[in-house]
C-alpha cells in the first residue's frame, strides 16, 4: 500500500488530508459512482484543454448552473423552522377538524416568516408586512394557514393584487427603491385606492418593524368557516398570539440594524431555537355566527376590516412551538409551498373575494417556482398521512399509481382497482347564492375610513407619533405634490390631528377631504388590543442584553449581572473593544462575543456598561464608543452602568438622569432586569 492510502487528495500538488477516523463518507456523483478527485477537471495534459468526456465535471456544473429557482414574486425573503402545534382542548363542539378533536395532541408544523415587498437579498428590518405562514401536517392532510402579522390587507378584491404589488415593488424603469414603499408609484396607487386606508395605518405603525419574529402576532386575515360533524358552520378569524408579548423597534433603530446586521430577524430566530429558548404562540379563534355577521356594521367578507377583540373575544385553543431549524435552507425554506386552498375537513372558506382569488393563484405560483405539479413529493410539502389518487407522471414524479388501473371509476378487482371516494371528507358549506353575474362590489364594502380611525385612536400617544413620523418620511420621498395632497385628503377622515401633523411635517397645506363612498362612523370605541405598547411582555425573558466591558472592568460586577440574567432567561452578549476580550481588574479574562464596532447598541433590548475609567476614556475617543450609549439613550433603552462608565455617558444622561438609568452602586442587577420588562423608558424619547 502507498502512503496515500486512506487519504483524500486535494489539488494537483499532491497535498493530502487524513480522513477523520475513516468515518467521513466517500464522495460520489449523483449516480452514486465514487469520486477520486474533486479538485481537477480531466485535461489533455496538465496544461491542456479540458476534455469533453469529463462526465464528472459536466454533472457538477450542470447541477450548479441550475441551482437557483425563480424567487417568489412576493414574500421572497423568508426564514423557516419546524415545530409542533398542541391542542389545549377538544373543539368538537365547533369543528370536526381532526387536529382539534383531542386535548394534548401534537401536530407537526412548519412555519415560514417573510417580508413581502423586498427581494431575497433585502434586509430584514424593511418597513413592511411580515408573512406568517403555517403548514400543519394533520392526520387528514395538510392545512396551510397562510397569513400575515397584520390582520387586514390593502385591497378587497384579488383582481387588484398584481397592481398593488407592481406599485409596491421597485419602479420598473430604474429598479429601485428596494424593499421600500417610500416612492411615487406606491403612494400614487394607495392615494387612488381609499380601501387601503386602514392598512396604511397598520404599515405606518410599528407593526411593520417588529423586533423579532418571536414577538409579533400572526393573523389568518380572512374570515374562514369552522364546520362541525353535523355540518353546522360558523365564521372564524384565526390569530397567533406570541407568548412573549409584542415588541417592535424604532425607525432609527431599524435603519441602523439593517446596516449592522441585515439578517437580524433570521439570526434572532436561529439563536433562540439553537439555545433552547423555543418561541411559542397561542392559536386564538374569534368564532361568530351569521346573526353576528348580519349585525356587525362592517362586512365580515371584507379583508380590509377586523372584528375587534372587545366585540368577539379571542379564544385560545392551542400552542405553536418552534423547536428545530431546517437541515437545509433551500430544500425546506425555499421549496416549501403554501396554498390557502390547502384545508382539511372541518375548515372551509368564506366568500371573501380576496381569499377566493388567492385560492386560484397559489397553484400557478408553485408550478412556476418549483417546475412541476409534483411539488407535494418534496419532503417539506409531503403530507404525513397516506396519499392515494390517480395523479401521475410529470417532472420529478417520485410516486405513481401501482397496478393496471390509473383511472376511476373502473371495474377491476379490489386489489387492482385503486382508491375510491368514501363519501366522507372535505365538504363545502352549502351557502345559498343568488344574484346576477356582474363585475361589482357589495355596498357593505364601501366604508374605508371608520376602522382606520379606530386603529389610530387605539394607539398610545407614542405610537400615534410614530405613525405620523412614518407618513411624513414616506411621503417626503414622493416628488409629485398631487400624490401627497391626495393622501392628506384621506387622512383627514382618519384623524384631523394626524392629518395636521403630516401636513406640517411635509410643509404643505391641507386639501379638502376626499369624498367618502360612505360617511365614516366616528363613534367606534377604542380597541386596546390594537396597540403594541399595551400588549407588551410581562418580563424581560427572551430578550437580549448588550454588556459593554473594558480592560479593568470589575469582574465580580460582571459575574453578578451575568448570573442574574441567566436566572431570568435573558441572553447576554459581551461587547468589548477587541474580540479577544478584556483583562478584568482581578487579572482574569472576560471573553467577548462581539467587537464594539460590529455590535452597536441598536442590536440589543437593553444595555449595561461595566468599565474602568481609563478603559471608558479610551473608548470615548472612538466613534463606536461615543455612539454606543448615546444611541441607547436616544432610543429610550434601559441602561445599567457603574462609575467607571461615566466618560461614555451622553451629556443629557448626566445632566438629566431618568428612571431608565440604573447606577450599579445603588441597584442590584435583578432590579435593573425587572425594570427592563417595560422595554423602553418612553418618557425620555417623548421629552
Amino acid at each position: 500500500m502507498s502512503e496515500d492510502d486512506g487519504r483524500d487528495r486535494i489539488g494537483d500538488g499532491g497535498e493530502t488530508h487524513q480522513r477523520a477516523g475513516g468515518a467521513r463518507p466517500a464522495m460520489t456523483t449523483d449516480q452514486g459512482a465514487p469520486v477520486g478527485d474533486n479538485q481537477n477537471s480531466l485535461k489533455a495534459g496538465r496544461r491542456g484543454p479540458t476534455l469533453l468526456e469529463d462526465h464528472q465535471f459536466r454533472e457538477k456544473m450542470f447541477h450548479f448552473d441550475h441551482e437557483r429557482i425563480p424567487e417568489r414574486v412576493v414574500h421572497a425573503r423568508g426564514y423557516g423552522a419546524h415545530g409542533f402545534f398542541e391542542t389545549y382542548e377538544s373543539l368538537a363542539d365547533i369543528t370536526c377538524a381532526d387536529l382539534f378533536q383531542r386535548a394534548g395532541e401534537r401536530t407537526e408544523a412548519f412555519v415560514r416568516f417573510s417580508t413581502v415587498a423586498g427581494n431575497m437579498g433585502s434586509p430584514d428590518l424593511a418597513r413592511d408586512v411580515r408573512g406568517f405562514a403555517v403548514k400543519l401536517y394533520t392526520k387528514e392532510g395538510n392545512w396551510d394557514l397562510v397569513g400575515n402579522n397584520i390582520p387586514v390587507f390593502f385591497i378587497q378584491d384579488a383582481i387588484k393584487f398584481p397592481d398593488l404589488i407592481h406599485a409596491a415593488k421597485q419602479e420598473p424603469d430604474r429598479g429601485f427603491p428596494q424593499a421600500q414603499t417610500a416612492h411615487n408609484n406606491f403612494w400614487d396607487f394607495i392615494s387612488l385606492s381609499p380601501e387601503a386606508t386602514h392598512m396604511v395605518m397598520w404599515i405606518m405603525s410599528d407593526r411593520a418593524i417588529p423586533r423579532s419574529f418571536r414577538f409579533m402576532e400572526g393573523f389568518g386575515v380572512h374570515s374562514f368557516r369552522l364546520v362541525d360533524a353535523e355540518g353546522r358552520a360558523r365564521f372564524v378569524k384565526f390569530h397567533w398570539k406570541p407568548k412573549a408579548g409584542l415588541q417592535s423597534v424604532t425607525w432609527d433603530e431599524a435603519m441602523k440594524i439593517n446596516g449592522a446586521d441585515p439578517d437580524y430577524h433570521r439570526r434572532d430566530l436561529w439563536d433562540a431555537i439553537q439555545s433552547g429558548a423555543f418561541p411559542e404562540w397561542e392559536l386564538g379563534l374569534q368564532v361568530f355566527d351569521e346573526d353576528f355577521a348580519e349585525r356587525f356594521p362592517f362586512d365580515v367578507l371584507d379583508a380590509t376590516k377586523i372584528v375587534p377583540e372587545e366585540e368577539v373575544p379571542v379564544r385560545r385553543v392551542g400552542r405553536l412551538v418552534l423547536d428545530r431549524m431546517v437541515d437545509n435552507f433551500f430544500a425546506e425554506t425555499e421549496q416549501v409551498a403554501f396554498h390557502t386552498g390547502n384545508v382539511v375537513p372541518g375548515i372551509d372558506f368564506s366568500e371573501d373575494p380576496l381569499l377566493q382569488g388567492r385560492n386560484f393563484s397559489y397553484l400557478d405560483t408553485q408550478l412556476k417556482r418549483l417546475g412541476s405539479p409534483n411539488f407535494t413529493h418534496l419532503p417539506v410539502n409531503a403530507p404525513r398521512c397516506p396519499v392515494h389518487n390517480f395523479n401521475q407522471d410529470g417532472h420529478m414524479a417520485m410516486r405513481n399509481p401501482k397496478g393496471r388501473a390509473n383511472y376511476e371509476p373502473n371495474s377491476w378487482s379490489a386489489e387492482a382497482a385503486g382508491p375510491r371516494e368514501t363519501g366522507e371528507g372535505f365538504a363545502s358549506t352549502p351557502v345559498p347564492i343568488a344574484g346576477r353575474k356582474e363585475r361589482a362590489r357589495a355596498d357593505t364594502f364601501a366604508d374605508h375610513y371608520s376602522q382606520a380611525r379606530q386603529f389610530y385612536r387605539s394607539q398610545t400617544p407614542v405610537e400615534q407619533s410614530h405613525i405620523t413620523e412614518a407618513l411624513v418620511f414616506e411621503l417626503s420621498k414622493v416628488d409629485v405634490p398631487q400624490i401627497r395632497s391626495r393622501m392628506l385628503s384621506h387622512l383627514l377622515h382618519v384623524d384631523e390631528t394626524l392629518a395636521d401633523g403630516v401636513a406640517d411635517g411635509l410643509g404643505m397645506p391641507l386639501p379638502d377631504p376626499a369624498r367618502p363612498a360612505r360617511t365614516p362612523d366616528t363613534t367606534l370605541a377604542e380597541s386596546p388590543a390594537l396597540s403594541i405598547l399595551r400588549n407588551g411582555p410581562d418580563s424581560f425573558a427572551g430578550r437580549r442584553l448588550g454588556l459593554l466591558v473594558t480592560d479593568g472592568a470589575d469582574a465580580s460586577a460582571v459575574d453578578r449581572l451575568m448570573q442574574a440574567a441567566g436566572g431570568m432567561s435573558v441572553t447576554v452578549t459581551v461587547v468589548a473593544p477587541r474580540i479577544g476580550g478584556v483583562t478584568a481588574s482581578d487579572g482574569s479574562t472576560i471573553a467577548a462575543d462581539e467587537k464594539i464596532d460590529g455590535a452597536p447598541s441598536v442590536l440589543f433590548d437593553a444595555v449595561a456598561v461595566i468599565a474602568s475609567e481609563e478603559g471608558a476614556q479610551a473608548l470615548a475617543r472612538t466613534h463606536a464608543g461615543r455612539t454606543w450609549l448615546a444611541d441607547a439613550f436616544a432610543h429610550g433603552k434601559f441602561i445599567y452602568h457603574d462609575a467607571g462608565a461615566a466618560p461614555l455617558l451622553p451629556p443629557s444622561a448626566i445632566d438629566s438622569p431618568d428612571e431608565g438609568m440604573f447606577d450599579a452602586a445603588g441597584t442590584a442587577p435583578e432590579g435593573f432586569l425587572d425594570a427592563c420588562a417595560r422595554l423602553r423608558h418612553w418618557d425620555r424619547i417623548a421629552s
